[in-house]
């Protein structure tokens, strides 16, 4: 059975995910002030301080903060479609209190299918999209304990975008090393 993974920007949902884009913006704080200014996350071209299996840590103080902000990247195309890519990014909010994982779909996804991931075998779910910028489309979740457990033992992630609600295009990110990379995360 498929369950639906929270999507931070609706204000309607119940329960522990009930968040409103306002609060998820305040949680991210500064790397998510990069995205919606509409550019590239600084995280995502910031200083490789260490690779763990297929993820790699970058670190970078974007202009005005106060501290450093650390994430765990991995970037992949598609094996049939070289123009067809993913950014998946995890990071910690600057105040420690939420994990964030957020997707950089390109540009000409069908937004209200959302994006899809499996992990293994296990169907996860769905995101909803909750901004399109320049350079693609961002669908982000809090990374909930139940998920983090889920990727950490996992071998392969695969995250599903759609061009037309019956075509999706699995592209499948490797968990080697994500567990490692997370626990070092700051």
């Amino acid at each position: 059975m498929s369950t639906q993974l929270p999507q931070p920007h609706t204000a309607h949902r119940t329960g522990r995910f009930k968040l409103s884009f306002a609060k998820i913006a305040a949680l991210a704080g500064i790397a998510f002030g990069a995205l919606v200014q509409g550019t590239l996350p600084s995280l995502a071209q910031g200083e490789v301080r260490s690779a763990h299996g297929d993820w790699q840590m970058r670190c970078d103080t974007p202009p005005g903060a106060s501290g450093e902000q650390c994430a765990l990247i991995q970037n992949v195309t598609a094996a049939d479609r070289e123009n067809v890519g993913l950014s998946v990014i995890i990071l910690k909010t600057a105040d420690k209190q939420a994990r964030i994982l957020r997707v950089l779909a390109p540009l000409g996804v069908l937004l209200p299918s959302g994006l899809g991931l499996r992990v293994d075998n296990a169907d996860i779910g769905r995101a909803g999209f909750v901004r399109c910028l320049p350079n693609g489309c961002i669908a982000e979740v809090i990374l909930e304990d139940d998920l983090l457990s889920k990727l950490k033992g996992g071998a392969q992630a695969t995250f599903i975008i759609f061009q037309t609600p019956e075509e999706g295009i699995g592209i499948p990110i490797s968990l080697n090393g994500f567990s490692a990379g997370f626990d070092a995360l700051p």
